[in-house]
């Protein structure tokens, strides 16, 4: 229930406000249209390579339950984005606005799928890696560096506005993203069980 609901607040943010504004955010999507214009491949073939890969390297380095649920995962936000963007409902909203509260729903997204150990299908896959390698290492930080790197390689294929609108997103979203997952210490102290309690994450990955 926790993945579903993650992925409707995205594909909602996704659909709604990212897309009809042009907000290129480094994930997974703008990455297949970056490989589009250097390769001239189809970008949905693309985009599916790079799920598929990522989703192999999910099953290699963080175990089975993290694959399926992955799986589930990905089908939720295929199943989610394309009702919403069927729709074709578009709100006229100032670009500030759209950058927060596509913020907001798409950190919550992150966070419930992460908490339930499952991965959105995207650069978060790395950011999980490499945490579950070394604890020390901050998940959302990650996923900012990464989205950062891709928007700096969009340099070459996108205009500067969709750009600047991406790094405001990239660097909201993951400032939010870090806040939520920061309180998990805290959950543990108060008794609370956590989805995402590091002993327990890291038996399950062994």
């Amino acid at each position: 229930m926790k993945i579903i609901a993650g992925n409707i607040s995205m594909t909602f943010a996704y659909a709604f406000l990212i897309v009809p504004n042009e907000i290129i955010n480094g994930g997974v999507t703008s990455s297949a249209l970056l490989l589009h214009a250097l390769s001239g491949y189809n970008i949905a073939m693309l985009a599916n390579f790079v799920t598929g890969f990522l989703l192999i390297i999910c099953l290699v380095f963080l175990g089975k339950e993290y694959f399926f649920k992955s799986i589930v995962s990905s089908l939720s936000y295929m199943l989610f984005f394309n009702f919403f963007y069927s729709l074709n409902i578009n709100f006229d909203v100032n670009i500030f606005l759209v950058i927060i509260f596509s913020s907001i729903l798409i950190a919550i997204g992150y966070y419930l799928c992460i908490t339930a150990n499952a991965s959105t299908v995207g650069f978060d896959v790395l950011a999980l890696i490499l945490h579950h390698k070394n604890d020390k290492i901050d998940i959302a930080v990650t996923i900012r560096i990464i989205n950062l790197i891709v928007l700096m390689l969009g340099l070459l294929v996108y205009g500067y506005t969709s750009i600047i609108k991406g790094v405001a997103y990239t660097l909201l979203f993951s400032y939010l993203l870090k806040k939520m997952l920061d309180r998990k210490p805290k959950a543990r102290k108060a008794g609370t069980d956590s989805a995402f309690d590091e002993n327990s994450s890291v038996k399950e990955v062994k």
